[in-house]
Order: C-alpha cells, then structure tokens, then sequence
C-alpha cells in the first residue's frame, strides 16, 4: 500500500496542431482525420485525470479547438511557445509545471492513446515513483508513451530529458531512464495507423473516439 503523504504527479501531454497529425490515418478517415485526432486527444486526457496518482493535466497545444474544448474541464492548456517538436513542447510544459510546484513528479504522456485506461496510468506512475527516471514503452517496443522524472532538477533537460521521437525507446534506455515493465496495455497502444486503431478498439476505446469511429466505415 502508498504512504497517505506520497507525492501527486503532474503530467504534461504535448499536442501539434491535429491537422497536421496523424497521416497515416488518412486513407481511412478522409476529411475527418483532424476529428479523430482530436477525439483520441480528449480521450487520452480525460483518463489521465482519473488517475487517483495525478494533481494535473496539462496539455501544451497551439490547437485552437482542442483548447476550446478543453476551456470548461479541470485540464490546464498554454500555448506551444517554442513550437520546435513534442521534445521542445514537453520541456516547456515541464518549466510551467514545476514553476507551479516544485519539485513535484512530472511525467510526460503521448496524445495518442485512445483507450487508456486510469487503472494502467495509475499502476505505471506508482512503479516510476520508485525511480528517479522511467519510461514506458510502446506496444511495438520501439517509441514511449510515457516519460517520468521524480528528480529535483530545476533544469528541464536535465530532469526529465525528452527523447521522444523515432526509436525513442532505445535513446530513453540510452540515457539512463530505467524501463517500466509493467502489464500495462491501454498506456502502450498509443495510434499512428488503422491497426493499430483497430487494436485500440479492441481494448476499449474512450467516449468521443467510439463516437467519431461509429460514424467512419468498420476497421478490419
């Protein structure tokens, strides 16, 4: 069982503008791919914050939709100020995040994760609590889903140092994060293409991704 007292964390969720996301869905989602993008967005947070283990959601987008919607929940949105990648969006968010609460845990998760489930975020962050810096992989074993840090580092780049990108996992293990190996499904189906759509249906996709997916043709 947690100590009472143990630390909340903070998570941030980096976001590009979704019309310029997601390509690989569009042979399948034709004009309503920047929908589904952002329906998986939403979905993906909404879970995080259900997470007994999380304090904050913050999503740094310059997505002016994605903020509308976000505008009546309890998820924090600020602006892609750098807008130079996910890397330059999470050390961004990290610096907002600690400024508000020093030396809080602060872990980064990908925007893509339509059926993520909180019990799975939440069994996750409880593993990386024990480290100082963790990650957790993908389903394919290749990219992450999830970057933590409980360091006191003031420095972003030197307390959770975001790699993500291609090949994210190796360059993760290469500089020192421990892997979590967890059964943890719903955090490593994270959505590049229609199969893996499909195997997030399978998982159990959130409310508005089952919504906009009802309304496309079937996945095989």
């Amino acid at each position: 069982m947690l100590p009472t007292n143990h630390a909340r964390w903070d998570l941030v969720v980096p976001l590009k503008p979704t019309e310029f996301g997601k390509s690989r869905l569009a042979a399948y989602a034709g004009a309503r791919r920047s929908e589904l993008t952002r329906a998986m967005v939403l979905d993906t947070v909404a879970a995080g914050l259900h997470s007994p283990e999380v304090a904050t959601v913050l999503v740094v987008t310059d997505d002016s939709q994605v903020t509308a919607a976000l505008a009546e929940t309890d998820i924090d949105v600020i602006r892609d100020v750098p807008a130079a990648g996910l890397n330059a969006a999470i050390r961004f968010g990290f610096d907002h995040l600690r400024a508000r609460r020093p030396g809080s845990p602060v872990a980064a998760v990908t925007a893509d994760l339509p059926a993520l489930r909180a019990r799975d975020l939440t069994a996750a962050l409880v593993e990386c609590a024990q480290q100082g810096r963790s990650f957790v992989s993908d389903t394919a074993g290749v990219g992450t889903t999830l970057l933590a840090t409980t360091l006191a580092e003031d420095r972003a780049h030197v307390a959770l140092a975001p790699e993500f990108g291609a090949g994210s996992r190796a360059a993760h293990l290469r500089s020192g994060a421990t892997e979590i190996t967890l059964a943890v499904p719903s955090l490593r189906r994270d959505v590049d293409t229609e199969a893996d759509l499909s195997d997030a249906l399978r998982l159990g996709v959130g409310p508005r991704t089952r919504v906009v997916l009802a309304e496309l043709n079937p996945l095989a």
